[in-house]
């Protein structure tokens, strides 16, 4: 990819006015454009997160790597932190995609393992990239608190597509969506602890399965 321009001809904004229809052709190119500068940026500083160490990188070093200046850097991603989980939230969409396309008369518990599976497809395709960036996560003590704020992220999208699995008094609807939601996030975390201890040798399926059998048993 060639050096990134330092001028600012993407912009900060992905719209142009205050829908989403407004910007045309300009506007899905411009977003088309800053993806794929982010996806860039977040792909080099992941490579160099893992040769060299999280915390021993510098955002000069990543901006060199993608030729461009730590200014711009800095305005695609605050933190270095961001810059790993910057597909944690689209990997929350995708989630919550394939939870709301789950059989209507499915339980909650058995509908969220299910829509689990898009992060398994995702983490057994990428040459060992998710363990890999797992690892560095639940070893750097500023990655893993990062991912707690994700995961809260998470149980906002997922909780809506669990309202109509959850039956009760209607005032704790919400409520009990949102703790089955956190049970099985509880659930994922402690499977991908246990992956990364392992050194990929468990399956993740596997521990997954078993974290979400411990907890409905």
């Amino acid at each position: 990819m060639p050096p990134l321009s330092t001028q600012d001809t993407i912009g900060s904004n992905c719209y142009d006015c205050g829908h989403g229809r407004c910007a045309g052709f300009a506007g899905g190119l411009r977003e088309l454009t800053r993806r794929t500068v982010r996806a860039e940026i977040a792909n080099k500083a992941t490579e160099l997160f893992l040769q060299q160490g999280f915390d021993e990188t510098t955002i000069e070093q990543i901006a060199a790597a993608v030729g461009t200046s730590g200014r711009t850097v800095f305005r695609y991603f605050p933190t270095k932190e961001d810059m790993v989980l910057a597909d944690m939230l689209e990997q929350g969409y995708d989630v919550a995609s394939a939870l709301a396309a789950r059989p209507a008369g499915e339980a909650a518990w058995e509908a969220l393992r299910r829509a689990f599976d898009e992060c398994l497809i995702a983490s057994g395709n990428d040459g060992g990239m998710a363990l890999a960036r797992a690892t560095m996560v639940a070893t750097t003590p500023s990655l893993r608190a990062a991912s707690l704020h994700r995961r809260d992220q998470w149980i906002d999208l997922l909780y809506p597509h669990v309202l109509s699995r959850v039956h009760g008094p209607r005032g704790y609807r919400e409520l009990r969506a949102r703790a089955i939601v956190s049970a099985a996030l509880a659930c994922l975390h402690t499977a991908v602890d246990a992956w990364t201890k392992s050194a990929g040798k468990q399956r993740l399926d596997a521990l997954l399965d078993a974290a979400f059998d411990a907890v409905s048993s």
